[in-house]
């Protein structure tokens, strides 16, 4: 019989958010699987790697961060390849994943390669959404509120119908596309709060003025419109 294929999320960083049910898998993996950019490290296994057997057998798929798709997806072909030669084999294999693995997450490219000829299981995690809410004290919604989530690569037209229209408004993938978003957000009359690196050690949380131009990857910005609704 062929192996089982977990997709197991990690949470945003900080080790002690690895759910029970994702540790546990991954101290008794016999084989791990896990995106790294290509030539550098791998954050999803930094966040795991106290875990990890010394005895396991990893699969380590290279991804270029370009803007081009195709350079990303030829790495998500020979990783599933790779995985899917290990499942045939009857080996269970681990797949680890930043946040949640279904929530802007590499595991999806995996998952659409691999689901119509394996059993795959999925471990939530803890996105770094809710991970940024919390650091910066900031509840996102309640009652009837809306909550719109925004990549920050769209373009200022997209991105203002969406803000007009939610009670919450959650921008990620932020990056060099900062000082426009803080214009464009500006113009609306809104102000936000500004997370980088939420739950590790050289987390920054700001108000959205004095957030730097040059942005990491793993930053976002959280508004909230109106008053507290739970008052």
């Amino acid at each position: 019989m062929s192996g089982t294929f977990y997709g197991v999320g990690l949470g945003p960083g900080d080790p002690d958010l690895i759910t029970r049910r994702a540790a546990r898998l991954i101290e008794n993996a016999t084989i791990i699987a896990y995106p790294s950019l290509a030539g550098g490290d791998s954050f999803a296994r930094s966040i795991a790697a106290d875990l990890i057997p010394a005895t396991a057998r990893e699969i380590r798929m290279d991804v270029p961060m370009t803007r081009q798709r195709a350079p990303a997806q030829a790495a998500y072909d020979v990783g599933a390849a790779q995985i899917a030669e290990a499942l045939v084999q009857g080996h269970d294999v681990v797949c680890l994943c930043e946040g949640d693995p279904f929530f802007y997450g590499s595991f999806m490219y995996l998952f659409a390669r691999l689901k119509s000829r394996f059993r795959v299981e999925v471990v939530p995690g803890v996105t770094s959404v809710t991970a940024c809410a919390a650091v910066a004290a900031m509840p996102l919604t309640a009652r009837n509120e809306v909550m719109t989530v925004l990549p920050g690569p769209l373009p200022d037209v997209a991105l203002r119908d969406h803000l007009r229209a939610a009670d919450t408004l959650v921008v990620m993938k932020v990056g060099r596309h900062l000082a426009r978003l803080r214009t464009l957000l500006a113009d609306e009359g809104l102000t936000g709060t500004y997370i980088e690196r939420a739950t590790l050690g050289s987390e920054v949380v700001l108000p959205l003025s004095e957030a730097p131009d040059d942005a990491p990857y793993f930053s976002m910005i959280l508004v909230t419109k109106g008053a507290d609704p739970w008052l």
